[in-house]
């Protein structure tokens, strides 16, 4: 077992989601004490007495159902903040944890794709953005509600799961299920998965797909059970299989890719034949867990089915620099394009001022894509006078096994501590 790598929490906050969770903290002090509490989806009229005596200066009551409105207002009065339900939209922007696979794909059975949550979702984002007079206020409050949920969803699955440390797969969405980079990934997330670390990936197509896929058949001793995966899913080599979107066909090859993804879970996943738990190795039925954080500023980028954890937001900067920000064990950059290059850029400038306090590696998965801009980052790293701070932790390879080695020998690195100018003051 690894000893848990270092980890900064981003966000915290004193929260109550369940009605035994607030009745046991009103009958923990007298008078009750909420103070700074975020008191979520509860109805409060069961507990008005208690609410009535309680010190509630800086509680917030987020999307809770009150006896009458002389409750709500007696709260509000004195010192509490009330969030009330948002109505008319597909999400709710008060939720307490992250996506699932089943929740975000739920009606992909009865009416393909466009059922979905995760579609309707994007649908509802995506005409809200083309209003002629830009998106509506309420709309934009509700995301960024949402998206703030997102963030403390997300801080609780890291403190239970991050395990060794979170190490992020970067790589273009665009790449077949047959490129040979496709195996690579999915074989790397996989012994990530079995060293101890907890993978995360941008949550979609391509190299995201291979990185999620990995960890979710690590409950797998031998590998080759991935080779078996991949040609099985290659029969759908793309998700939106090269076609226009929009059309009959785009829709008809996605519904193609969801296919082959099924027909894998059904062979490997949950109850498998014996013979194939005999022949790969399978340790457990449970599958190894990772963590995927999508967006849908892309609508056309469907989340991939093999996480178990989705942390899906409408801001992609928030989503991009989130996701960057808890790899503190690492990010792995697989051949991508322009969005894969924006986010070297990004890990470079945190790597470069210690923006969350640690210095990991950046490690580049592809020789011939990487070798002339590893070479550019080095010279500057050199010329900028960082060569001691970090530039041992940047890495070119074309092996896996190569990059999972250098991970583990290479943990993060806390910045020096410093005074604050404050303190100072």
């Amino acid at each position: 077992m690894h000893p848990a790598r270092p980890y900064q929490q981003r966000s915290a906050r004193l929260e109550l989601d369940t009605p035994d969770e607030l009745a046991a903290q009103l009958a923990a002090a007298s008078p009750p004490d909420l103070r700074c509490f975020a008191i979520q989806a509860i109805d409060l009229a069961p507990h008005a007495d208690a609410l009535a005596r309680a010190q509630v200066e800086g509680a917030i009551f987020i999307g809770c159902r009150f006896r009458d409105t002389e409750q709500e207002l007696d709260l509000v009065r004195r010192g509490a903040g009330v969030f009330p339900p948002l109505r008319g939209i597909p999400y709710d922007p008060y939720r307490g944890d992250l996506y699932t696979v089943s929740e975000l794909m739920a009606g992909e059975d009865e009416g393909g794709y466009p059922a979905t949550l995760d579609f309707r979702i994007y649908a509802h984002f995506d005409r809200a953005r083309s209003c002629p007079g830009g998106v509506p206020l309420r709309e934009q409050l509700a995301q960024r509600l949402h998206d703030h949920a997102i963030d403390v969803a997300l801080e609780d699955v890291l403190r239970e799961e991050r395990g060794a440390g979170v190490v992020a797969i970067m790589g273009g969405h665009g790449t077949r299920r047959s490129d040979p980079y496709f195996r690579k990934v999915a074989h790397l997330g996989w012994s990530l998965a079995r060293a101890g670390y907890f993978v995360a990936t941008g949550g979609g197509p391509g190299i995201m797909e291979a990185g999620n896929l990995g960890p979710y058949f690590s409950n797998y001793s031998e590998p080759r059970v991935l080779d078996e995966v991949i040609t099985t899913l290659s029969a759908a080599d793309r998700f939106d299989g090269g076609e226009e979107e929009g059309t009959p066909e785009y829709l008809e090859a996605i519904k193609r890719y969801f296919r082959r993804g099924r027909q894998v879970l059904e062979t490997y996943g949950g109850e498998v034949d014996p013979e194939v738990a005999e022949r790969f190795g399978r340790e457990r039925p449970e599958s190894g867990k990772s963590l995927a954080i999508p967006t849908w500023f892309y609508g056309h980028e469907p989340s991939n089915l093999w996480s178990t954890h989705i942390a899906k937001y409408f801001s992609n900067s928030l989503r991009e620099d989130g996701l960057l920000a808890i790899a503190t064990a690492g990010v792995i950059y697989a051949p991508g394009s322009a969005g894969t290059m924006q986010e070297v850029f990004m890990d470079l400038a945190q790597n470069h001022y210690a923006t969350f306090r640690y210095r990991s590696p950046m490690v580049f998965l592809g020789e011939t894509r990487w070798r002339s801009l590893v070479g550019l980052i080095r010279e500057f790293v050199a010329t900028r006078g960082m060569a001691d701070a970090y530039g041992d932790l940047i890495h070119l390879t074309d092996d896996p096994a190569e990059a999972v080695e250098f991970i583990r020998a290479h943990p993060p690195r806390e910045r020096p501590k410093t005074t604050p100018l404050y303190e100072l003051i």
